[in-house]
């Protein structure tokens, strides 16, 4: 007895010994494995592979808005499963960057020549931070441990008698940015031989499995083939997709036999990483050629779905009734698209007529400076010869709170690709503007003044304007803008109507009715200066692409009033200087600050204030107009009052910052914001506002508290609708 309490003393001993040690193997193991995948990221410099990808759809529950949901393919009504492959050119270059041409498809979703939903699944990196993109962050990433939790299920040999650590990686916040999965390293070259993830992304949960190229050969590090199984569901619609993708891989190539000045001299052309050339020709729908191309024959299940997809076309021909009637149940199907999403109506090879969704969610937006909002666009786009081309657009618009109609009609015409130079005519209205005389007349009020200043309309002018400017790239990231801007300003209501509900002193009523004429018109010519240092590209044939840069951009904008030309009669100079600048600063955190400085000087007789960069905009643009350069709680009567301006904005995005210390289940909410916006102008300043938001994939809302002169507190807030334009 003295024997057995002996050996299970040993044992209580010994048990956090051996899992501490267990522990410590694990985390080696670990650690091991991302210093590793730190070099594997990089390893691969280029290559070029042919991708064969097979879908079968199957429809699971359908209601009659299926043929509403935007996005998704439209389908007979006695037809719930289908089957789409495709092969494709896909060439990849470092980093990060995949060009995927498709060179062939058959299927029987008629035209469509993408597999619908998750076409992207397939250009996965999974030694890159990031997936997909700049979504779901990789278990492998860097630092990825903040964000995983591992765990060593098992260990096993391969056929080399090499031992491979099967791992379990768990998120350790809800969220649609991580995943949830296995992966099988294989001890000594730490690189990865399969690892299979599931998640959630939007509407679309996912279960995808990579299997990587075997050890020794040059797809080590690269994926062979990719399984997915996906499901989406919507408003009680149901769909499920089985995805399996083959790569065949040729002129890999590796950092390592890479010419050294590709990777130690900066060049910012990244045309040959964009530009995968293939015969456009060689586009086939031949069933046939994927004889050919499949890596396996198609089973019979699939070879059944072909062969009754056939047999419905044909009765279809014999049918014409009944394939009148599926023309038009067609029809109803694009009634989606043009109510939620961009309908794009292909005119001729060149030419293609866009608008906007009709009536969407996301043309509306509600915030407590504007109100509710609406807009609706139309734009027709078409090429020319030598890669040049002409755009032609409209806006139009509605804010309910100030009960305003807006209009914008403009026309561009590219005469210059390679350097960006383009000409363009604007005519529209803008916002209600006030009277720099009127404001200044108003001042004459005592501050102690008893009068309500709400009662009283200070965007007393309408405002029709007139621009003309040819803008084109000196060198590449220098960009110059010249061109002249017309106004033509009226009183919105007649002067006795605008100040008889408002009692006012005799010398102010007196100085505001001798400010106010039948008509203000001003002409300005105007230059533009913009630059970013360091500014990658790509050629698209002749047309020049802007990427992005890891500098910021420096905008300087000089306009001048003169007298006598169009009548015109506001004498004044307007300069701007603005500064904005977008840095990842961690796997899935960003970082924006701007900076900006405005001022109108040598004013003669009645002129505007009407900055360019510093403007309420009453139309909704969506979360991101202006990287968050935007106040939310300030009043819009302040955009106009003042001859100049000083603002800075800082905002920081991260997934994880608060709400997952207050909610245990966030992850619908992708991201969450911070916002600091400061700025300083005439009787105005220092203004603060301190803000926090958070969106998801259905909308973005954000909360601003503000501070005046450190006394006076406000509120604000900003909604937007976000569903399906992600």
């Amino acid at each position: 007895m003295r024997f057995v309490r002996y050996i299970l003393l040993v044992c209580l001993l010994a048990y956090p010994l051996a899992m501490q040690a267990r522990l410590e193997a694990a985390d080696s193991i670990i650690s091991r494995m991302h210093r590793a995948a730190g070099v594997y990221m990089d390893f691969i410099y280029e290559y070029h592979a042919g991708l064969y990808v097979k879908a079968q759809l199957d429809i699971i529950k359908k209601n009659r808005g299926f043929r509403f949901i935007p996005g998704l393919f439209r389908t007979p009504k006695d037809a719930n499963r289908f089957i789409v492959e495709t092969y494709s050119d896909l060439h990849y270059t470092a980093p990060n960057i995949y060009d995927q041409r498709i060179k062939a498809y058959t299927g029987t979703l008629g035209e469509a020549r993408e597999i619908p939903g998750i076409t992207e699944y397939f250009n996965i990196n999974i030694y890159a931070p990031y997936l997909i993109g700049q979504r779901l962050l990789s278990p492998l990433a860097p630092n990825s441990h903040k964000y995983y939790r591992y765990d060593i299920d098992s260990v096993s040999c391969d056929s080399m008698q090499r031992l491979e650590y099967h791992i379990r990686f768990v998120p350790r916040n809800k969220s649609f940015q991580l995943v949830d999965g296995r992966m099988v390293v294989t001890e000594g070259a730490w690189s990865v031989r399969e690892i299979s993830f599931k998640g959630q992304a939007d509407l679309l949960h996912f279960n995808c499995h990579v299997r990587m190229g075997n050890i020794g050969t040059e797809t080590e590090y690269l994926p062979v083939a990719i399984g997915i199984d996906a499901s989406f569901a919507f408003a009680y619609n149901v769909m499920e997709g089985y995805y399996e993708a083959n790569l065949d891989y040729r002129d890999i190539r590796h950092a390592r036999n890479t010419p050294e000045d590709s990777l130690s001299k900066p060049d910012y052309n990244l045309t040959a990483s964009f530009s995968l050339q293939c015969d456009r020709q060689a586009y086939t729908k031949d069933f046939a050629r994927f004889d050919t191309l499949r890596p396996q024959p198609l089973d019979s299940a699939e070879m059944y779905i072909y062969k009754r997809y056939r047999a419905r076309n044909q009765n279809l021909k014999l049918e014409p009734m009944d394939s009148t009637r599926m023309l038009k149940r067609n029809r109803w199907g694009t009634v989606g698209d043009f109510f939620l999403t961009d309908s794009k109506w292909k005119l001729n090879p060149n030419s293609s007529l866009q608008n906007s969704p009709f009536i969407n969610p996301l043309m509306f937006s509600y915030s407590k400076t504007t109100g509710i909002a609406y807009r609706q666009d139309l734009n027709f786009n078409t090429t020319l010869r030598r890669g040049q081309s002409l755009h032609l657009g409209t806006r139009l618009g509605y804010n309910f709170t100030y009960n305003e109609f807006y209009w914008n009609v403009n026309a561009e015409f590219q005469y210059w690709p390679e350097h960006l130079g383009k000409l363009r005519i604007n005519v529209g209205n803008g916002n209600r503007i006030g009277n720099n005389r009127i404001i200044e007349e108003l001042k004459k009020i005592p501050s102690d003044s008893t009068i309500n200043f709400d009662r009283l309309n200070l965007d007393l002018f309408k405002d029709l304007n007139f621009e003309i400017a040819n803008h084109f790239e000196i060198v590449n990231g220098l960009s110059l803008g010249v061109g002249f801007m017309f106004h033509r300003r009226t009183p919105a209501e007649h002067p006795d109507d605008s100040f008889r509900e408002v009692e006012l002193p005799d010398n102010v009523a007196e100085g505001l009715q001798a400010n106010i004429r039948p008509e203000y018109n001003s002409f300005a010519p105007r230059i533009r200066l913009e630059w970013t240092p360091g500014q990658y590209y790509y050629m698209n044939g002749k047309q020049k692409v802007n990427l992005k840069s890891r500098f910021p951009t420096f905008i300087l904008d000089y306009e001048r009033g003169l007298r006598n030309v169009f009548k015109s009669t506001g004498v004044y100079e307007r300069i701007e200087f603005d500064m904005q600048h977008h840095i990842r600063t961690g796997l899935l955190a960003n970082l924006y600050y701007r900076f900006g400085v405005g001022l109108f000087t040598n004013q003669e007789e009645t002129y505007f204030v009407d900055f360019v960069n510093f403007r309420r905009n009453n139309l909704p643009e969506g979360w991101n107009d202006e990287i968050g350069g935007v106040f939310q709680a300030l009043d819009g009567q302040w955009y106009n009052a003042s001859p100049y301006y000083v603002r800075a904005h800082v905002s920081y995005e991260a997934p994880f910052l608060i709400m997952r210390h207050l909610i245990k289940y966030t992850n619908h909410i992708q991201n969450e914001r911070l916002y600091l916006n400061m700025l300083t102008m005439d009787n105005l300043g220092p203004y603060f506002e301190v803000g926090y938001g958070i969106g998801t994939f259905v909308f973005d809302m954000g909360l601003f508290v503000s501070l005046e002169k450190f006394n006076k507190v406000g509120f604000g807030y900003k909604f937007t609708f976000e569903l399906f334009s992600k």
